[in-house]
């Protein structure tokens, strides 16, 4: 399938800084850009960064064909029109890998090409990073108060169409065990689920009707919805219809915790005691928590999962950190706004531990990679060489190493509560140490 260019997936001003750029012959000036976080979203411990694959996707589709350039009449002018249909990103990039925990100030992306090159990417990587790693962040946060209990990520009405594809791919990343859209299975393979709605109890002459429908298309293993009219006559019906193998009902309304216990019960008064009890209705971490002692097996969450669980971006930042100086040797540059600043010069990562495997810091080295004493662990991965993608990889690589990323955190980070991040940020700044 062909795909279509990613190139007018940014800002008008990025364009109008490489015309001037080029006038002023500085577009080609070596610079290293930085993506980051200045700060997690309020109360949260740690985020997840997701999006890299799709990033990296989009960055491969980023040219300037005809179609492109003839959208662009009254933006730039005619010799960055020239330039522009050459296009191709030549550069390094290096990042945390998909599926990573990140803290404040972690390098995730550090982006080194001409000025000309790396710029134009500012928006589009941007917009990718800050909603996966929302999405994922808020995943992770549901999949560990889950306790083990499967997930499914269920938003797809509740947000753009789009964005439902890539925030259920970012949800499978942090834990979810699949998903309702049938878009993030064909282009992600993230596991699909689903059975039936309330319309399609309503359709029928009685809930008997509907359940012996969907039990004989779908077979006794099937989800039964059960609160579209009496949740205990519905769970007896569905037991009746399906028998005792009866794969799970679904509650979908009420007190869950206290149903849960009732439909428990129930079932298993009907001898029913495989049958699985899963939950949803405007689920999140909290209500997820909140369900811990109930006899819930597994938890369907759709509008808080898709808008970051109330932080629907994580304010990441691409900020220009190095840039070639008139010795031809790169010089570090920095923003000094009130609390916009950022911290010049090329960075590198790594995740201190104890002997134990604990994590205990992130440590940040300016112009050389942070000391590694021993128990630590590197953070930056190669992405693309020389303009050429080296750091895809499957989705499952990356939901792997999130899970192996935050057991590695201190026990803190299980809390619900609001607070700071779980570990500090450590900076070591190679020049100042000289």
């Amino acid at each position: 399938m062909t795909r279509s260019s990613t190139a007018l997936m940014t800002d008008h001003y990025e364009l109008t800084m490489l015309q001037a750029a080029l006038a002023s012959g500085t577009a080609h000036r070596r610079a290293v850009f930085e993506l980051f976080p200045r700060r997690l979203p309020e109360g949260r411990r740690y985020g997840v960064v997701a999006g890299v694959g799709r990033a990296l996707d989009a960055l491969e589709d980023f040219r300037f064909d005809d179609d492109v350039l003839g959208a662009l009449d009254g933006v730039v002018d005619e010799p960055t029109r020239a330039w522009l249909a050459g296009y191709r990103f030549t550069g390094d990039a290096w990042g945390y890998p998909e599926g990573e925990v990140y803290l404040p100030h972690s390098p995730l992306m550090v982006v080194e090409a001409s000025f000309a090159e790396a710029v134009l990417l500012e928006t589009l990587l941007l917009s990718i990073y800050n909603h996966d790693s929302a999405i994922a962040s808020a995943a992770s946060r549901m999949t560990l108060a889950a306790r083990g209990r499967p997930c499914i990520e269920m938003g797809s009405r509740r947000t753009h169409e789009e964005a439902a594809v890539a925030a259920a791919r970012a949800a499978h990343v942090a834990g979810f065990a699949a998903t309702s859209n049938l878009a993030a299975r064909q282009r992600y393979g993230v596991p699909s689920t689903g059975t039936s709605a309330h319309s399609f109890t309503l359709l029928h002459d009685s809930e008997r009707d509907a359940f012996r429908a969907q039990v004989d298309s779908l077979g006794v293993g099937t989800t039964l919805l059960v609160d579209t009219y009496d949740v205990a006559e519905a769970v007896r019906l569905g037991v009746e219809v399906a028998g005792p193998g009866l794969g799970a009902v679904r509650l979908d309304s009420g007190d869950l915790g206290v149903l849960a216990h009732r439909v428990r019960a129930q079932l298993d008064d009907l001898g029913a005691h495989d049958t699985r009890i899963v939950v949803t209705s405007d689920l999140d971490e909290y209500a997820i928590a909140s369900l811990a002692s109930a006899p819930v097996d597994g938890y369907g969450v759709g509008t808080q999962l898709v808008t970051g669980s109330g932080h629907p971006t994580c304010g990441f930042v691409y900020k220009l950190v190095a840039r070639e100086g008139a010795s031809g040797e790169l010089e570090p540059v920095a923003k000094r706004s009130p609390d916009k600043a950022s911290v010049g010069g090329r960075k590198w990562a790594l995740r201190r531990r104890t002997p134990g495997g604990v994590a205990e810091a992130e440590v940040v080295g300016i112009g050389a990679p942070p000391t590694d004493d021993g128990d630590d662990r590197a953070l930056l991965v190669p992405l693309v060489r020389d303009g050429e993608v080296v750091g895809r990889e499957p989705l499952e690589a990356a939901r792997q190493r999130h899970e192996r990323s935050r057991a590695e955190l201190p026990e803190a980070a299980q809390s619900m509560t609001r607070g700071e991040a779980v570990i500090p940020t450590l900076v070591q700044d190679a020049a100042a140490n000289a």
